[in-house]
Order: structure tokens, then sequence, then C-alpha cells
């Protein structure tokens, strides 16, 4: 048995997988909020429950922070987690920490066609991948290919300087130089990213906020309205925010498709992605914003045409990352 989990500033995913041969079957699979809990050994207490952890072969956890060497401190929870304190905390022969878009990478290599929509079709070729994936936070990973195979990479990039494009670009960043000091893409490109984008316009006079929008913001999670009511077209403060949220995050992807070589494709996942770029079919838009970013690479953009970027529909990438990691850990290559 395998036990999997995705660790995220906001919701926690445990599940529990049982290998045959080369292939998974999930048993259980059950969500927590991570706020609510003051750590790891918390939550997997209540999920196995007594005794339950003498059938696990192995575990295996992709968390929102870096790792180093079989260590991480969350980036968005007050957690520290060590891969020899849960294996001997839980009696499990083999524990792994990935960093949340490794395991979310590794994932992307298992899902289904129908859990992917293509934003930009381009040829099949074997090369080098990326995931870039926007949600409490920012991720990026890398799928190195080595002539045979893929190799997830972690990576911190989201957490690189914000690089400005635009005029509007330049003001959003002083404004949010003023808050935050140095700007990373994470204070641009996430849910509480969007939220600086609304601010910004709003407090520089791009647009203005009317009441109920801003009673609607003071009681429910501000991304989400913002996303929602930008998506309907009901409000034009809300609408150009997402517009240029969306601007950057094709920005970004380009940039880490350019750094990374990547022209095996771009893989989207996270949470908001699926919202903004897919269910919102009607709003094109907004994919070709995204897109039109995507490629503005100067000399390069002809290659970055060339890419085939696609979404992940499935929220549930990282858990099966993490669980098809831990299957290769018992020696079976999925």
């Amino acid at each position: 048995m395998i036990l999997a989990g995705d660790i995220g500033g906001t919701k926690t995913v445990i599940g529990l997988f049982e290998a045959d041969g080369n292939r998974l079957h999930v048993i259980r699979e059950e969500t927590f909020p991570s706020q609510s809990y003051g750590s790891l050994e918390a939550i997997l207490n209540q999920f196995m429950g007594p005794g339950s952890a003498a059938s696990l072969s192995v575990a295996c956890f992709g968390v929102a922070g870096p790792i180093i060497e079989g260590t991480s401190r969350a980036t968005n929870l007050p957690w520290e987690l060590d891969e020899r304190s849960l294996a001997e905390a839980f009696r499990l022969p083999r524990v792994k920490l990935l960093n949340d878009l490794e395991a979310a990478a590794y994932g992307m290599l298992h899902l289904d066609p129908t859990d992917l929509c293509v934003l930009q079709p381009g040829p099949p070729r074997k090369g080098n991948i990326v995931v870039i994936a926007a949600g409490t936070g920012l991720g990026e990973a890398i799928l190195y290919w080595d002539g045979t195979r893929y190799h997830p990479m972690a990576t911190e990039g989201g957490h690189t300087d914000f690089g400005p494009r635009s005029d509007l670009e330049i003001g959003l960043l002083r404004y949010l130089q003023r808050e935050y000091g140095r700007v990373s893409y994470e204070r641009v490109l996430s849910g509480p990213g969007l939220f600086n984008i609304y601010r910004f316009l709003r407090d520089s006079g791009i647009a203005q906020e009317p009441e109920w929008l801003r009673k609607r913001i003071a009681e429910d999670d501000p991304g989400a309205v913002i996303s929602e009511i930008g998506l309907t077209g009901d409000d034009p403060l809300c609408t150009k925010a997402l517009e240029l949220f969306v601007s950057v995050y094709g920005a970004e992807a380009g940039n880490l498709a350019l750094k990374a070589f990547a022209i095996g494709g771009v893989y989207i996942g996270g949470g908001i992605a699926p919202k903004i770029l897919v269910e919102a079919r009607g709003h094109m838009p907004l994919r070709t914003a995204f897109t039109r970013a995507f490629t503005d690479k100067g000399r390069f953009a002809d290659l970055l045409r060339s890419i085939d970027v696609r979404v992940a529909l499935n929220l549930r990438t990282p858990l099966l990352g993490a669980a098809h990691y831990g299957l290769m850990l018992l020696g079976r290559h999925s």
C-alpha cells in the first residue's frame, strides 16, 4: 500500500493507494483544511486511525515549499516536515518528500487525454516539458527528457523577480514595491496576486469599485470573487484585473518554456487555470491574451508558437504524481 499526499497552503489531500503491478488503485481519499491543523502528523493520525500504518510500504508527499535533504518548511503553512521523523512516527519503511510542483509534473505524465485541454496545439515532440501552476501560490517545475524517459525537477521559479512588460505593469510593480519591497511573480500570479492586481487598478483610478462589489470582496475570498465576476463581465474592474492576470500568466509561462527549452510542451496546473481558461470557453479574449503573451518573445516568437500548451483539468494531479513516485520507489516504473 502507498500513502500519498498533496500538501498545500489551503488544503491537504491524502490518499491511500494499492499497487497492482505498475498500476495504482485508489482505496480512500480525503481532503483536509490545512490551516485547521498544526502539523501533517495531526492530519495523518486522523486519516489513518490506529494501527493502519502497518500495511504501508511507502509514503510520498508533495509539499508547497523547497525540499532540502529530506526536510521542508512549507511556504504558506507554519509546518516543518522531515522524512525521517515521519517514518519513525508512523513506523514506515520509507517516506519521501517532493516539492508539490515536482509531484504535479510527475502526475502530468499519467493523465488521461480527457484530463487535458489544449490551449495552443503543437506537434508531438520528445523534449523537456515545463509545468506552471497558479493557486494559493505560484509553482513551477521541469520535466527533463534524457532521451529515454522524463525526470521531474523542482524549482522555486515562482519566487523570481516580477518583470513588467508595459507601462501598466511597471505601475503594478511600483504599487506592490511600496507594500512588499521586493516583488516576486507569486505576488501577482496567485489567488492573493489577483487581488493585488485588483487593488492596484482600483487605487490607481483605472477603474472604480462599486459598493456592492466592495461588500462581496469583504465577505468572501477576494480572488474567487474577482475571478467569478470578471468572467461574467458584470464589472469593468474585475474584468480588467482578470485580463492583466492572464496576460502576466502567459508571459511567465513563456519565460519558463524558454529557460527550460520546453519543446516537449507546457502544462498549466493549479486550480485557477481550469476556471479562467477552460470553463469560460466563451470568454475567448482571456485565452487569446494568454497565448499572445506566451508567444510574444521577439526572435523566439515562432518557437513559442510551435509549443503545445495544455491545461490540466484534473485537480488531483499532484496527488497522483506523489502516488506514482511512491510506486517508482517500490521499483515499479509506472
